[in-house]
């Protein structure tokens, strides 16, 4: 197999990330923990994005800002709206039943 498709470098560690967030006191705070679990999980980083969060993926809490969110794409334009960030979205709602 070619060396290409090997992660050596693979296993627990998770590399911080900056997701931006402001200070957990502030009132905006779980609306972008939702758009940081979101787009961690576009970019294939959702368990960075958990553990900046302190949320697991799916968590109920933040599914009315993930509704949020959902809603303010799909009122682009169809062809301004990111379909992969919809995608994730229904997923996440999904999880959180």
């Amino acid at each position: 197999m070619s060396r290409a498709f090997i992660k050596e470098d693979a296993g627990d560690f998770d590399r911080p990330r900056d997701f931006g967030l402001p200070p957990t006191d502030d009132p905006s705070y779980d609306l972008a923990c939702a758009l940081a679990l979101l787009n961690g999980a576009c970019i294939g980083e959702t368990r960075a994005a958990e553990t900046a969060t302190g949320y697991r993926w799916g968590d109920p809490h933040l599914a009315e800002h993930v509704e949020k969110l959902l809603g303010k794409e799909e009122e682009l334009p169809e062809d301004q709206q990111d379909r992969r960030f919809m995608q994730v979205a229904r997923r996440y709602l999904r999880a959180a039943g």
